[in-house]
This record gives C-alpha cells, structure tokens and sequence, in this order.
C-alpha cells in the first residue's frame, strides 16, 4: 500500500463552499483535489493500492479525508465531482474513527501527529518530500509520502515529522506543484516495483 499525505493549512473543514468557486469559497480545496486525481487517476481506472490522506485546517476542529484505492468508487478525472465527494464526507458528523461517507472515502477528526502516529503503526515508512532532501530511491515502491499545499509546511510541522522519523527525500531541486509530486512518485514506485 502507497500512502499520501497532503497538509491543506486553510482548507475548510464545513461543507459549506462553492463547487463553482473552489478557489475563492473553500480554503484552496481545489488543489487537494488536484493531489487525489494525481494519486488515483489511470487512464482507463484508478488505483487500488494507493491512500491519499488529506489533512484539512482550515476550521475551528481539524479533520482528516481518506481516499482509500481498495473500496473507492464515483471518482471522476475533474476537481468539481472530487470537491462534490469533499463535501459530501465534510457533512458527516466527524469524530475520532473513520467514517465512510462513500464507498472509499472516509473522514475521521484528527492532526497531523495522529495521522502519522496510525501510519506509522500500520508499518509504513515515512518520506517527507523536501527540494533539498536527500535524492529519493529509486528502489522505494511503498510507504508514506508527505506533502506541504501550496503554503508548504511549517517550521513546527518539519520537527515533528523529523521527530517522528520521517526521511526527507527530494525528487528534484525545483519546487513543484504537490499533485505533480505524486504523479512523480507514481511512476517511481511503479517502476521500482515492476522491476522486483
């Protein structure tokens, strides 16, 4: 199982934003959505052993999305049905376990400690992808890989992924686009595993 973990500093964690102005009215969930279109999409499917965890704080409470590849079913290659399923799970009453508001989607409250603290438990090995980290193996075809939106992570976040053991890793010098990240990531992993 691949995981990815993308940081949303303001993204809203209400249901309450416009599908017709993602940008404007939901903290910048449209760039989340452009992370899980990258993670999922295939040409003719989607992914089945892939995670993409969406950490959302842009609200009074802190919630956790989970895009599950194994049960995952509705999604669609634009950011408007993907924000529509958003939307859908950020209407559930969320507490601290997972809730599956569609097939594959699940929402739980939660921070960033908590959601790598579960990672973690599961086994996967942490990767904190940073421009100036450490090249990334070529050889890596699983774990947990961690993502900054477009404000990037913070100084405190930084400690804690470092406390807690995460690698930072670099797949090049330049700063890319976090939903390009993972396509990179993608075909990295997929060519480590073809070549097992």
């Amino acid at each position: 199982m691949r995981d990815f973990v993308v940081v949303g500093h303001i993204a809203k964690t209400t249901p309450d934003f416009s599908l017709e102005d993602l940008p404007g009215t939901s903290g910048r969930i449209d760039v989340l959505c452009r992370c899980v279109n990258s993670a999922f999409m295939l040409s003719h499917g989607i992914r089945r052993d892939v995670r993409c965890n969406l950490l959302l704080m842009g609200g009074p409470e802190t919630k956790i999305l989970r895009f599950d590849g194994r049960r995952l079913r509705h999604l669609n290659p634009d950011e408007r049905s993907t924000a529509a399923l958003m939307k859908k799970a950020l209407s559930i009453n969320a507490g601290p376990l997972w809730r599956e508001s569609t097939p594959g989607i699940y929402i739980r409250k939660g921070d960033l400690r908590s959601l790598i603290e579960s990672l973690r438990d599961e086994g996967q090995r942490l990767y904190y992808l940073r421009e100036d980290g450490a090249p990334l193996s070529g050889t890596v075809s699983e774990g947990a890989f961690i993502l900054g939106d477009h404000t990037g992570m913070t100084e405190d976040e930084e400690h804690l992924l470092e406390s807690m053991g995460a690698e930072i890793v670099s797949i090049g010098p330049l700063s890319l686009h976090a939903d390009h990240c993972i396509v990179i990531i993608n075909w990295m992993c997929d060519n480590a595993a073809r070549s097992r």
